[in-house]
């Protein structure tokens, strides 16, 4: 005959049970959040692209080819871009852009636009000019980048980067500036420096591009800032390969407020030296 527990036997099985079970229970370790280490941005010390002008005639082909034409470049510009050495001419160690009061492809000024050829290299990195501007009023000299690819629809949704940009009208202030979907044109993000001796000394104008900020140095003085928000392509496009562009318009939207004085002809920009260093990651 089965022999039948009494009540205290079941309550004290039960409470043995109940406290082997929470021993086999396993323990978890504490929660630890990944923590990716933050990024500190430098540059190579050694130029991986560059044009010192060493040579004379035409800018060097493999490095350089030209905007050319008449149509006003979106700006109401006044000159007539072309390709001949009168207007870019390599000589005494620099790159001379010469506009001229000419009759040149049905307009009243020739000039000339030069752009670097399309460098997948060239995202992200220090981008380095030592230039001396014209003087003059109607005069709009110009440093800048645009993207290689329009990735992100024309422009000013693929970004445009000015690093110097000059109105002969207002001499001496000197502009750097970013264009995307968000900011552009009137409302883009813009410095100005006053520099005095921006017509008859040579200056550095400078652009430090890295995935967190675009930062404009004059001469190695920090000038602009513009940061990364992480909000996408329309306020931050400036994330593929740019391209150098040099030219002196004439007149248009902005450099032709005040109209142009025809005495001042011929004038030109002149260009010391083009280099990009390659951008370089640690962590922090």
């Amino acid at each position: 005959m089965r022999k039948l527990l009494t009540v205290p036997c079941i309550t004290g099985l039960v409470f043995i049970l109940m406290a082997c079970s929470k021993k086999s229970e396993p323990s978890l370790p504490p929660f630890t959040p990944v923590v990716q280490p933050a990024k500190v941005y430098g540059f190579e010390s050694n130029a991986s692209w560059a044009d010192e002008f060493e040579y004379n005639g035409a800018p060097d082909a493999s490095k350089w080819t030209y905007d050319t034409g008449g149509s006003g470049w979106g700006n109401n510009e006044l000159q007539n871009y072309t390709t001949s050495t009168d207007n870019a001419m390599v000589k005494d160690g620099m790159l001379t852009i010469t506009a001229k009061k000419e009759s040149s492809g049905g307009r009243d000024y020739s000039s000339a636009r030069v752009v670097s050829k399309n460098n997948a290299d060239m995202l992200y990195g220090r981008y380095e000019v030592r230039a001396k501007l014209p003087a003059g009023t109607g005069t709009w000299p110009a440093i800048w980048m645009l993207p290689n690819d329009y990735a992100y629809g024309s422009w000013p949704n693929s970004g445009e980067i000015d690093i110097m940009e000059h109105v002969g009208y207002d001499p001496n202030n000197v502009h750097f500036s970013v264009h995307n979907q968000l900011y552009n044109a009137g409302n883009a993000k813009t410095s100005t420096k006053r520099i005095e001796t921006v017509f008859s000394d040579f200056h550095k104008y400078r652009c430090d591009w890295t995935p967190e900020s675009i930062k404009g140095y004059y001469d190695d003085e920090l000038v602009f800032t513009y940061t990364n928000d992480k909000q996408g392509p329309a306020s931050w496009p400036f994330d593929k390969p740019f391209h150098f562009l040099l030219n002196v318009a004439i007149g248009g939207n902005w450099g032709g407020v005040k109209g142009v004085d025809n005495s001042i002809f011929p004038v030109a920009m002149q260009i010391d030296y083009v280099r990009f260093y390659k951008m370089t990651t640690s962590d922090k």
